[in-house]
């Protein structure tokens, strides 16, 4: 994620480079495996001396959603095994808790 901060601060698309990253925007889903703690020590510890070394870290954390094929409802799981609360049946169908995306990123 910070390759892609850094590329776009310093990106020939803007018209001039951007000296400072002021805050990262992320969206994470909540089944993508990342441990929120380990996220935020991780973004402490490889932003200094960078660019983005005061920078800040918003997440939005976005929940699992599940669709069943057998009664065509979606549901947020309960646990790791996805049931359909409506049917009891097991849904292999993820829709959305896998992100794992930068959604913008401040500068100046």
């Amino acid at each position: 994620m910070l390759d892609i901060a850094f590329s776009q601060a310093r990106s020939s698309e803007t018209p001039q480079e951007h000296t400072k990253i002021h805050q990262l925007n992320l969206r994470v889903g909540e089944i993508s495996g990342v441990v929120p703690e380990a996220l935020q020590f991780a973004f402490v510890s490889c932003t200094q001396g960078t660019i983005a070394a005061d920078a800040k870290l918003e997440i939005e954390w976005v929940k699992a959603v599940c669709y069943c094929p057998e009664c065509q409802a979606e549901f947020t799981p309960l646990d790791w095994v996805y049931v359909c609360p409506r049917c009891d049946h097991i849904s292999r169908e993820i829709r959305q808790g896998r992100e794992l995306q930068l959604i913008s990123i401040e500068v100046s």
